[in-house]
């Protein structure tokens, strides 16, 4: 039986011992968002992953030495009937202020980037959903001309690439997209090839066109989205086209997350600080075109999601410590106001459940 009612977790910076995971229902007709159970335990569990499965949820803990407890990702079992979040075990991250979590399509491996340490960790996946012992450590090394962001290497993703070959790193401390080689049966990472940003672009997050050809970067420091395309035999990467995501005259900001439509037909990048999201049109040949830029309905957009039908936008908006719910419109409209609106303290992350495993 088909249902509206889609399962959605949302990440938070929180304490240890306060509720920084939350479960909701999302209704994907009305965009009706209901909450359900919170979990406590895990410091600053502001990046969420879903195992394939729906079962399992992992989070980062974006926590430092300097704060006294080295980074830690966590696996959490997830149990839909009763709502309730249930801990299974956790490992060290691999280094400080975890940010990003990606898990392979297999569910076996997961990739962790630590932003402040700029290093790249893969953890397995065990059969009961639990973290196994760290199996690859990447290290990043080189620094980039913004004296105050890019002192050093800050690896702010690491994202698999459509076939699993690859998994290309942002790296917005060196202004870098590094492409490596992955064993999956050893679980580990070898360079491949590296491709050099604008200067002080600041990568962030990328996100892949459905047709695997085309890679869009969100540059965090010069509000830019970069496009690429991507020759999946060789695992290289070209620039194609670079955009700005604001418009003339805009106040300070730095570029978030970004996402493509199901279809392919747009790319939506958050702008923190003009507290925004930009609207972009994909053409055939993968360049972009602005359609509008829109109030994120909130402050500090550091995450968002779409939702699984594509006709919503739901926004974690940090510092204005909410999530809202923006409807997907056609033409130069482009997004529609908030039609709801949760309340989320240091709201971070978004993350639908795909599989009703």
């Amino acid at each position: 039986m088909v249902t509206s009612q889609r399962v959605l977790y949302i990440g938070s910076y929180a304490a240890a011992d306060q509720p920084g995971i939350y479960a909701f229902t999302f209704d994907d007709t009305t965009g009706e968002l209901t909450r359900h159970r919170s979990f406590a335990g895990v410091a600053n569990p502001s990046f969420l992953v879903m195992h394939p499965n729906g079962r399992w949820l992992y989070a980062v803990s974006e926590t430092s030495q300097q704060d006294g407890t080295p980074g830690e990702v966590w696996a959490l079992r997830c149990i839909r009937e009763s709502g309730s979040i249930e801990p299974i075990n956790h490992r060290a991250s691999g280094g400080d202020a975890p940010c990003h979590l990606e898990i392979d399509a297999t569910g076996r491996w997961l990739l962790v980037s630590n932003y402040s340490s700029g290093t790249v960790g893969v953890l397995p996946t065990l059969e009961d959903g639990s973290l196994g012992e760290m199996s690859d450590l990447i290290q990043h090394h080189g620094s980039g001309p913004n004296a105050g962001r890019q002192e050093g290497p800050h690896a702010h993703s690491a994202t698999f690439t459509p076939d699993q070959r690859f998994a290309i790193v942002a790296d917005l401390g060196i202004d870098a997209l590094l492409v490596y080689a992955f064993d999956a049966a050893a679980g580990r990472l070898r360079e491949h090839t590296r491709t050099a940003t604008r200067p002080g672009a600041g990568p962030r997050h990328i996100a892949f066109h459905p047709n695997g050809k085309h890679v869009f970067v969100a540059n965090e420091l010069n509000n830019t989205v970069a496009v690429y395309s991507y020759d999946a035999a060789s695992g290289e990467l070209h620039e194609e086209q670079v955009v700005d995501t604001l418009p003339p005259n805009a106040p300070e900001n730095t570029v978030a997350d970004i996402h493509v439509s199901s279809a392919g037909d747009r790319v939506y990048v958050s702008n923190r600080g003009h507290e925004s999201i930009a609207i972009f049109q994909v053409g055939a040949d993968g360049q972009l075109t602005q359609v509008a830029i829109r109030s994120c309905g909130g402050r500090w957009p550091r995450n968002f999601a779409i939702s699984l039908d594509g006709g919503f936008l739901l926004v974690a908006n940090q510092y204005s410590d909410d999530v809202v719910v923006l409807p997907v419109r056609e033409g130069s409209e482009a997004l529609g106001a908030p039609i709801v609106r949760t309340s989320i303290r240091s709201a971070s992350c978004v993350r639908f459940v795909v599989s009703e495993g």
